[in-house]
């Protein structure tokens, strides 16, 4: 007999962002799995279902985990901070079941607001356009790979969103791609910083290149990087989307 799974992305983790669909998944489960901090957020939600926690960088063990359960018939709900199907868990659930050639599991992916979209909207409008995702881990993709996909972005003039930018022990990836932003843009460039979107110890900074040594970053920050396009203006990023006002402003 088997279950089924839930990939949940629980948003940027207060209940006041949870999608009602997302909700909904976690309401059917039998048992809750995530990453401990994650499991705390929702600590309030059904505190009576069982729950299996577990720390950074076991992932491929609680997507096993997530598996056996169902395959003994449970409804598993496994959750993911902001989107599941974002530098989460939904990949790699899918991937496991693909290397055992089995399908008997159903999955359903349950999206969430991601890191990039509640920074974007605590910063104001810095993604109106074309832009890019580049996580500044070095854990599961090489530092030279992430540099070059950088380098790519800038040379597109896209918006450049970055996760993970730096930790206690890993420094490198953040200071070689604040070297390349700053040789390639200037030290003008307007660049957002966002800490805990939505959750207690929120920080939200509009700020340029050169403002960045300046400014304490970690691993909860997603930083937003505008194209030659965009600006601050009273307190927010603005990244036109191509509209010609001034011409509308003309024929008013």
């Amino acid at each position: 007999m088997s279950g089924s799974i839930f990939i949940v992305g629980l948003g940027p983790g207060s209940m006041d962002w949870l999608a009602p669909a997302a909700l909904d998944a976690l309401q059917q489960a039998d048992v809750i799995l995530g990453y401990q901090r994650y499991l705390e957020q929702i600590a309030s939600l059904r505190p009576e279902i069982p729950r299996e926690g577990s720390g950074m960088r076991h992932e491929v063990e609680r997507a096993r985990r997530a598996l056996e359960l169902a395959r003994q018939g449970k409804c598993v709900a496994l959750v993911s901070g902001g989107d599941a199907g974002i530098y989460a868990m939904a990949g790699l659930v899918l991937e496991l079941l693909e290397m055992d050639g089995g399908s008997e599991v159903p999955v359903e992916v349950m999206p969430g607001i991601s890191a990039l979209n509640a920074a974007a909207a605590l910063l104001g409008a810095p993604l109106m356009t074309d832009f890019a995702a580049i996580s500044l881990s070095d854990y599961l993709v090489p530092l030279e790979t992430i540099l070059k996909r950088l380098r790519a972005a800038v040379q597109g003039d896209f918006v450049i969103c970055l996760y993970n930018p730096r930790s206690h022990q890993r420094s490198e990836p953040y200071d070689r791609a604040y070297q390349i932003l700053l040789d390639a843009l200037g030290g003008e460039r307007p660049v957002g910083i966002v800490q805990a979107a939505y959750r207690e110890g929120q920080r939200v900074i509009c700020a340029t290149l050169k403002d960045l040594p300046k400014i304490e970053v970690g691993m909860d920050c997603v930083l937003i990087v505008g194209n030659s396009q965009t600006r601050l203006w009273n307190g927010k990023m603005i990244t036109p989307r191509g509209y010609a006002i001034s011409r509308m402003k003309d024929k008013s």
